[in-house]
């Protein structure tokens, strides 16, 4: 479990944020620009010091203030891929990566190098220098270098933020396997409602400093407030549905969830496989169809 209680002044702006979240998986911190998103975890990954709370990752507590528990960021045992990829840029693909790993023990290190090669298909980019990379190559390797400490848990501030449409693509399915197949929780900023539909199994809505609300996606998404709540961010419905039939000449698919069938766009997805989908408000009146 993540279990985290912070307070923090900030000049005018108080923060007071509590995370109680499961201990694997993607959880979102989701918010408008302002809402102290970076703030959080900043404090989480020690770079700020909160007046008040407690962090404690599945069980292994990093800071209470009470206790006088507080843990130097580089011994929390925590990656942090920030806005922008921050490799250093006199250092190849290879080397940008081996000096995360390098940091670590050699006892204590379980995530191996060619598993995140392999993992995030920067195989060929070894050998070059971060100027030659695209945007979407750059926030890779630096995944990469994150999760080379074999980190307990891995904190995303924003890493989709400064590339363009395409470049979120490509790396979106990279963020999305990282969970899964390596098992390190992960705490994910963004103020981007198509990544958290992409990504997010566990949501917490931060604004004006406070956590308003958390829980699973699809639970917080379908509040009848949660709209409301999320402010002038465009958000929606969340559900999960399985691909029950194509039509290639109407150029539609038929997807199955607890809510009934729906029609959306025709997907590339097999016929069985379960996806994701985001039910926009102004479509609430007629949201899906009952056969």
């Amino acid at each position: 479990m993540l279990e985290i209680m912070l307070e923090k002044q900030q000049g005018n702006f108080q923060i007071r944020a509590g995370i109680s979240a499961p201990g694997n998986g993607i959880t979102a911190l989701f918010g408008q620009s302002g809402s102290g998103k970076t703030s959080v975890i900043n404090m989480i990954a020690g770079l700020s010091r909160p007046d008040a709370g407690r962090i404690t990752i599945n069980g292994t507590c990093v800071f209470n203030r009470s206790q006088g528990i507080d843990i130097r960021p580089e011994k929390r045992r925590f990656g942090y891929v920030f806005q922008d990829s921050r490799l250093f840029p006199h250092l190849s693909v290879r080397s940008n990566l081996e000096y995360g790993m390098k940091r670590i023990p050699r006892a204590d290190r379980y995530v191996t190098f060619d598993a995140v090669i392999e993992l995030l298909g920067i195989g060929h980019l070894l050998n070059r220098r971060p100027v030659t990379l695209s945007g979407g190559e750059k926030q890779r390797v630096a995944m990469g270098r994150a999760l080379l400490t074999s980190p307990r848990l891995l904190l995303m501030d924003e890493p989709l933020a400064s590339l363009d449409g395409a470049r979120k693509q490509e790396v979106l399915p990279f963020i999305s396997r990282l969970s899964g197949e390596l098992s390190i929780p992960i705490l994910y900023v963004t103020h981007s409602v198509d990544e958290i539909t992409s990504l997010a199994d566990y949501l917490v809505l931060m604004s004006k400093g406070k956590s308003v609300v958390s829980g699973p996606l699809e639970e917080v998404t379908a509040r009848e407030d949660f709209q409301y709540l999320a402010g002038e961010l465009d958000t929606g419905m969340v559900l999960l549905a399985r691909i029950k039939n194509h039509d290639p000449v109407l150029g539609l698919s038929w997807v199955e969830s607890s809510e009934g069938v729906l029609r959306v766009p025709l997907l590339d997805v097999p016929i069985g496989e379960t996806v994701r989908v985001r039910i926009h408000p102004r479509n609430w009146d007629y949201p899906y169809t009952r056969y």
